[in-house]
C-alpha cells in the first residue's frame, strides 16, 4: 500500500505503467467537458435523448434501484450505450475496487467515476489512477479531499451532494460553496470542479455554475417525466448560458407539473434544515 490510502501493489501483467499514461493527457480530457451538463443514463433511449438535448457526455448506471451491493454497471449496457451514441460515455467503479476499474477501462469508456453513490470496495484505500490510461473522476466535500484524490491521480473533482434522487439541491450548494472558498487560496489548482447531486432544474444547474464549478453532473430521475427531452434540454441550456436571465426563464417555463415527484414537502425540507445544524 502508498500512503494516504493510494493502492498501488497489482499483479504485474494487469496494469499498464503510470509513466506511460501522463496526467497531463488525462487533465486534458477533462477539461473537454468544461461548461457541459453531464447526464446519468440507464437505457440507450435515454442515451439518445441526453445526446439529443445537447449533453458533453452520458454517465451509464444500471436501470432502477438494485438491492443489495450497487457495483460498476453491467458492461453488456455499456457497450450497447456505447454503440448507440457517438458523446464521451462515463461509468461507476467501486471506490478501491481497481479490477472494476480494470475492466471498464477495457470496454472503451472515456471516463470512470470511483464513486461513493456504489458500495465500498475498500473502506480504506483509493484506487491508484495514475496506473490507468483512462481518466478519472473523483467525489468530494471539502478540499481536504479534493486533494487527497488528485494526488491519486483524479483528472477531474465531483463535488457530492444529495444521493437520494429527492431533487435536493442544498447539499450541493453546501458543499460547493465550502470547496470553491478553500479553492479561492489556491492559485495553481488546475483540477475540473464538476457539481452533482439534487441537480433537477435550470435554476439549479445554472446556481452551480454561478458558484464558480466547470460543468454539473444530473442525475437519471430527470427522465422520469412526460417530457423528458425538454427538461434535459432546459438544464442544458443553463448551464451554456447560465448568466443570461433571458434563457434561463425560457429554459424553466413550464417544467413544474413535470417535477411534481421530485417536490419535497415543507416538513422535510424543514428537518433537513435541522439536521445540518
Amino acid at each position: 500500500m502508498a500512503d494516504d490510502g493510494a493502492v498501488t501493489l497489482y499483479n504485474n501483467s494487469a496494469i499498464t505503467d503510470a509513466k506511460k499514461n501522463p496526467f497531463s493527457i488525462k487533465a486534458g480530457l477533462a477539461q473537454m467537458l468544461r461548461g457541459g451538463a453531464i447526464l446519468e443514463v440507464s437505457s440507450v433511449q435515454q442515451a439518445k435523448i441526453a445526446e439529443e438535448a445537447g449533453a458533453c457526455s452520458i454517465m451509464v448506471s444500471e436501470p432502477g434501484l438494485r438491492q443489495g451491493i450497487r457495483r460498476m454497471p453491467d458492461p453488456s449496457l455499456i457497450k450497447e450505450i456505447k454503440r448507440a451514441v457517438s458523446i464521451p460515455l462515463m461509468a461507476r467503479a467501486r471506490v478501491g475496487h481497481f479490477v472494476e476499474a480494470q475492466i471498464l477501462e477495457a470496454i472503451g469508456v472515456d471516463y470512470i467515476d470511483e464513486s461513493e453513490l456504489l458500495a465500498l470496495a475498500d473502506e480504506d484505500n483509493f484506487i491508484n489512477k495514475h496506473n490507468f490510461r483512462c481518466p478519472f473522476i473523483c467525489g468530494c466535500r471539502n478540499l481536504g479531499e479534493a486533494l487527497r484524490r488528485v494526488r491519486e491521480g483524479a483528472a477531474m473533482i465531483r463535488t457530492q451532494g444529495e444521493i437520494l434522487g429527492q431533487g435536493n439541491v442544498a447539499e450541493t450548494v453546501k458543499n460547493v460553496r465550502n470547496v470553491m472558498k478553500e479553492v479561492r487560496v489556491l492559485n495553481n489548482m488546475d483540477e475540473d470542479e464538476f457539481a452533482a447531486g439534487g441537480i433537477v432544474t435550470p435554476a439549479d444547474a445554472a446556481l452551480m455554475m454561478q458558484l464558480g464549478c466547470d460543468g454539473i453532473f444530473v442525475g437519471s430521475e430527470v427522465f422520469d417525466s412526460a417530457d423528458p427531452y425538454k427538461r434535459v434540454r432546459g438544464i442544458v441550456q443553463a448551464v451554456r448560458h447560465y448568466n443570461d436571465p433571458h434563457v434561463l426563464v425560457e429554459s424553466s417555463c413550464g417544467l413544474e407539473d413535470s417535477m411534481a415527484e421530485l417536490n419535497l414537502s415543507e416538513d422535510r425540507i424543514e428537518q433537513f434544515g435541522r439536521g445540518g445544524e
